[in-house]
């Protein structure tokens, strides 16, 4: 008969020792679902909701984030396509404006224009 043996008390516990008992407890109530009937819930019950309302705040952001670093991808690389647009625009139209380019088109077109011989002249006042 066992059950009604005296236990033996220590005067005293270490404080690691102390922190392992109650820690498996804590972790005991957890497990056993001690701590949602507790009134220690109900008291910190905003807080807990404060921290769950966080925590969805958190996660939401990282993907808001992620939604705008692709955007930011999408538009770097559309910004390079038509940088390289304009390049090619660019030397396009230099090469249509040379004077060469413009006399052959002006016949392709068969325009009765003549290159003038006679240099401008400044007009002074």
């Amino acid at each position: 008969m066992g059950w009604f043996r005296k236990q033996k008390v220590k005067d005293f516990v270490s404080p690691s020792q102390e922190q392992r008992e109650a820690l498996g407890e804590g972790v005991k109530d957890l497990l056993a679902g001690k701590m949602l009937v507790d009134q220690g819930l109900k008291r910190n019950i905003k807080f807990i909701v404060f921290l769950m309302v966080i925590g969805i705040v958190y996660i939401a952001n990282g993907y808001h984030m992620e939604k705008l670093y692709m955007e930011k991808v999408a538009l770097e690389k559309e910004v390079d396509e038509l940088r390289f647009e304009s390049i090619t625009t660019a030397s396009e139209l230099m090469r249509l404006s040379v004077q060469s380019e413009v006399e052959k088109r002006i016949r392709e077109a068969g325009l009765d224009l003549v290159q003038s011989r006679v240099p401008p002249v400044k007009i002074v006042k």
